[in-house]
């Protein structure tokens, strides 16, 4: 009898059990089931690797943009109300000064060691510019500033004239009578100037640009 004599009288299950390379095994229940909970364990490992690695990356990223473009501080302190208030939250520009020099008018955050604390304060002379103080008003290069942005237009008390050295600036806080400045601490190094603020961004309420 041939080999497909003999499959004809087999039942259908038994003649696709095998063929010309052999029987083909199919795995017995206890064996899928053995396999699942193996699979869900590694899948589920996959997951929790992938969500600390995207974790990770983004404190990484997010370290580095503060690091090398743009840095959120909080306003500390009342020193430069109106334009900033205690709790805003101000953008900080850190390339700039890579660029260009700071300007009179810049509000910029820098590291007062005298104080051993980042301070945000407004640009109001560079190097080679004299500053004074007196008759309740800024004068720069012997010329009174009109400054619409102060708290008050009033400014209390005097300061000599100083020439600001080459590489300095001469910062001081728009709320001129409660502020610890340049009146203060001296001309600020460039060196120690963090970078320059741009824009409040919280709360949102105060949105605006700097």
């Amino acid at each position: 009898m041939s080999l497909e004599e003999e499959r004809k009288g087999l039942p259908a299950d038994e003649i696709h059990a095998g063929d010309d390379r052999g029987p083909v095994f199919e795995p017995s229940p206890a064996e899928t089931v053995a396999a699942k909970p193996a699979n869900k364990s590694r899948s589920l490992l996959g997951t929790v690797i992938e969500i600390v690695v995207i974790v990770v990356a983004a404190f990484v990223i997010a370290m580095l943009v503060q690091f090398f473009l743009v840095k959120p501080f909080t306003i500390p302190s009342v020193s430069m109300v109106p334009t900033l208030m205690v709790g805003d939250r101000v953008l900080v520009n850190r390339l700039t000064y890579h660029f260009r020099e700071p300007k009179r008018g810049d509000v910029v955050v820098f590291h007062s060691a005298q104080l051993s604390e980042d301070l945000i304060k407004r640009v109001v002379a560079v190097g080679g510019d004299t500053v004074e103080v007196k008759a309740g008003a800024l004068y720069l290069n012997g010329q009174r500033q009109v400054e619409p942005k102060l708290f008050e237009q009033n400014i209390q008390g005097t300061f000599p004239v100083i020439t600001v050295p080459k590489g300095y600036v001469f910062v001081m806080g728009d709320n001129r009578n409660d502020s610890e400045d340049s009146r203060v601490f001296g001309p600020v190094d460039v060196k120690t100037i963090l970078g320059r603020a741009f824009a409040v961004y919280w709360p949102i309420r105060r949105w605006h640009g700097l």
